[in-house]
């Protein structure tokens, strides 16, 4: 399968879930591929496991200067940048009242404010056509307690695809939301909860899936090839919600 040939392509959180599975099935498509990730042997592994010719770049997707970094990096290794999929995120859950400014402004700079200046920094090397694809979540479409700050981030994000899309169509860049349901990733893992209260957190989010399961990185991975290719070139500034039916149903 061809049908990101000849196209670079840059995977914000490309060491695990959605972003590792996004880069392997970019690959094979035919694209040249780029990854973030914050640890360093994180990077490594995904790199050996996605084969030697992944860009391997270490950045924190919070530190906005640092995004600056990640472009003059891109600028020496690539001709272009055709496809940004700006996936690493934050996924802090908690109670109103449990949040501090801290954690706060920490999840925001992941999930917002980094995203918002790589995207700057990274306007010199876009293609004309290229396409950005912004991860989403249907958080920003539902009520789940303790999702507050969360769904407030990607609702930002999305708003972006908008935005953004109208600003940026006439250099051929389109931005659309990718908006997962809940989903089978290591990120639930890091939400720190023992091992029974991790079990019933997935039950109680298997519930909220109409089709009665969660969705899988792969089914994410083929959205994401859809929104990179030259076959949505007709889809802009919108979104594409991949949620078993959660906002929907």
């Amino acid at each position: 399968m061809t049908r990101l040939a000849g196209k670079y392509a840059l995977i914000t959180g490309g060491t695990s879930g959605i972003g590792l599975e996004t880069a392997r099935q970019f690959l094979a498509e035919g694209a040249t591929v780029a990854i973030t990730g914050r640890s360093a042997a994180g990077l490594e592994k995904a790199r050996r496991e996605l084969g030697g010719t992944v860009l391997a770049i270490r950045s924190d997707a919070g530190d906005s200067a640092g995004q600056a970094i990640v472009a003059t990096d891109l600028a020496g290794a690539w001709p272009q940048l055709d496809i940004l999929y700006v996936n690493a995120g934050e996924v802090t859950h908690r109670p109103l009242a449990e949040w501090d400014e801290a954690t706060f402004d920490a999840l925001m700079a992941t999930n917002l404010k980094g995203p918002f200046f790589l995207i700057r920094a990274l306007l010199p090397l876009f293609a004309n056509p290229a396409s950005i694809i912004l991860c989403g979540s249907v958080s920003a479409h539902i009520g789940l307690p303790q999702s507050s700050a969360y769904a407030a981030s990607k609702a930002g994000l999305l708003s972006l695809a908008h935005t953004l899309s109208g600003e940026l169509k006439d250099r051929g860049i389109r931005v659309n939301g990718l908006s997962p349901g809940p989903t089978e990733t290591p990120a639930l893992g890091k939400l720190g909860l023992e091992v029974q209260a991790e079990a019933a957190l997935r039950d109680d989010i298997r519930r909220l899936v109409p089709i009665g399961r969660m969705g899988t990185p792969l089914e994410l991975a083929k959205a994401a090839v859809f929104l990179a290719s030259d076959e949505s070139a007709f889809v802009v500034g919108t979104e594409l919600l991949v949620d078993g039916g959660v906002s929907g149903i």
